[in-house]
């Protein structure tokens, strides 16, 4: 008996407890935990914390922009292009002319062929569908020219 509980006896210090004394009456009240690791969060994934990628309207509708001018940072094609916008590799419309921004709601017939389409867009076949597009309105030219001779 007496080998058993020095057993106890070491088998609570190594597990960062305070021991008063070891007999047979206060090994119950000697054993109480303390905090410890495994009351905190993982350490192991702590990374992940990505830069925010400020994706979505550059330019607000009625603004004036110069060619090349970035209106919208998008990963899908959620807007689309009109007059005078171009469409980027990534997804992203700018400005080919300057002018006048101006953002219209308008209905879209896609090539329900396309196997893009059938994934997007596969329970709204018989529905009406209504995309933005932005369009640039060119500022009018100065009108100052003269014509000087006929040929």
């Amino acid at each position: 008996m007496t080998h058993l509980l020095s057993l106890i006896c070491l088998g609570l210090q190594n597990t960062r407890q305070t021991l008063v004394s070891c007999n047979v009456n206060n090994i119950a009240k000697v054993y109480v935990r303390h905090a410890s690791k495994k009351a905190s969060t993982s350490t192991r994934n702590k990374g992940g914390d990505s830069r925010p990628k400020h994706r979505g309207w550059k330019v607000q509708d009625g603004t004036e922009v110069h060619a090349g001018k970035l209106l919208v940072t998008q990963r899908k094609t959620r807007f689309h292009p009109g007059l005078n916008v171009g469409f980027g590799r990534d997804g992203s419309l700018f400005a080919m002319e300057s002018g006048k921004v101006m953002v219209t709601c308008e209905k879209i017939d896609p090539n329900w062929e396309h196997t893009w389409v059938k994934k997007h867009y596969e329970n709204r076949e018989n529905q009406v569908i209504y995309k933005k597009h932005f369009n640039v309105i060119p500022t009018p030219q100065h009108k100052r020219f003269k014509l000087i001779d006929k040929i």
